[in-house]
């Protein structure tokens, strides 16, 4: 039983993953905007930069995607839970 519930806090936190690797991606897009409006004649340098951190963030994305579905998969269907739960009550 508690290896079900590790399991499942464990998907919310990889969720929790891909929301910081969102904030990163804006920051990232927001720091690369700022710089080529003050130095508009290295937004060259600046863009690809910029697309080489964007596809590092964006593979941590996709890896944290792969492994909540592969942690879903582990999980038990609901009735098996509310079974064991209905044992463990009485």
């Amino acid at each position: 039983m508690i290896y079900f519930a590790i399991l499942a806090l464990s998907v919310a936190l990889i969720a929790i993953a891909a929301f910081g690797c969102a904030l990163g991606q804006g920051m990232a897009v927001y720091g690369a905007t700022t710089s080529i409006a003050r130095q508009p004649e290295t937004a060259g340098k600046i863009q690809l930069v910029m697309f080489v951190g964007l596809a590092f963030i964006e593979s941590l994305t996709i890896y944290s995607l792969m492994m909540s579905f592969m942690l879903l998969g582990k999980l038990p269907k609901t009735e098996a839970v509310l079974e064991l739960i209905q044992h463990a009550v009485k």
